[in-house]
């Protein structure tokens, strides 16, 4: 009976103690799952780790996002802007797919962190129309810009020299709106070959303030002239004004009247 007393008490703490291991496990598979966006996963890819979020519809980057992440997806979603520090948890990151959202605006500092490793950015097919080369800055990836409505002036001009832009991505970067009519529908860069769209503008705000400080100068002018003129009616009429009057009142009238003008 001994024996049979202790089989199950011997056999039964190992049983115990395998339920609750079962039990963390689950526990921590099922807290790790949730504190991911639906319709994130991490995963490993050719020995990267990555962290897939595409078609989630996802309005913002995510948080949680693993720090050792080496391949962030958040393609297809509806990302309307990148705040400042977005990705600083992530200093292992090596490419970073933000391509096909709702992206117009990207807040300076957005990419700080990245820096060092990421070579990779993909913003292709988002409605960036205006971006400053500060919300790049010391960014050694190679950036993916085309199939956006750009604004071909002075300021694409500049973040496109600020850049080192992706393999055959150069030709997907359109004006959609310009300040000339012609230059819409055309490649940027195959513009800016031939126009500095920077200088176009230095010249225009030249011209600008040469028809500004003419307007002021002619004001002036005007002004002179007005007060002249009507100095010389107020002076004609005073001396009608004296002719009027009695000779003695009159002669030292006149004599007050030309000490005055003198």
């Amino acid at each position: 009976q001994g024996g049979v007393l202790l089989c199950p008490t011997t056999m039964g703490l190992p049983l115990q103690s395998l339920f609750l291991l079962l039990l963390l496990l689950l526990g921590s598979c099922l807290h790790s799952a949730a504190a991911f966006p639906k319709g994130c996963y991490p995963s490993e890819e050719e020995g990267l780790k990555t962290f897939r979020c595409s078609n989630a519809q996802l309005t913002e980057v995510p948080r949680d996002i693993p720090n050792d992440t080496n391949k962030l997806y958040l393609d297809s979603n509806q990302i309307p802007f990148l705040p400042r520090d977005a990705f600083r948890d992530l200093p292992l990151l090596l490419e970073l797919d933000l391509s096909h959202n709702a992206i117009a605006r990207i807040e300076s500092g957005a990419f700080q962190g990245l820096a060092e490793h990421l070579h990779s950015l993909d913003l292709s097919s988002n409605r960036l129309v205006s971006v400053s080369k500060d919300a790049f800055s010391n960014l050694k990836a190679k950036v993916n810009l085309s199939n956006n409505p750009w604004l071909c002036d002075c300021r694409l001009q500049e973040l496109i020299r600020a850049v080192e832009l992706a393999a055959d991505s150069s030709g997907g970067i359109v004006c959609d709106s310009s300040a000339q009519e012609e230059h819409v529908g055309k490649a940027f860069l195959q513009l800016i070959a031939d126009t500095d769209f920077c200088n176009v503008y230095k010249k225009t705000t030249d011209i600008a303030m040469l028809v500004t400080m003419f307007g002021w100068f002619a004001m002036v002018i005007s002004y002179l002239v007005y007060y002249v003129r009507q100095n010389q009616e107020d002076a004609r009429r005073h001396l009608e004004y004296l002719k009027s009057l009695p000779s003695k009142q009159r002669r030292s009238e006149e004599s007050s009247t030309i000490s005055t003008v003198v």
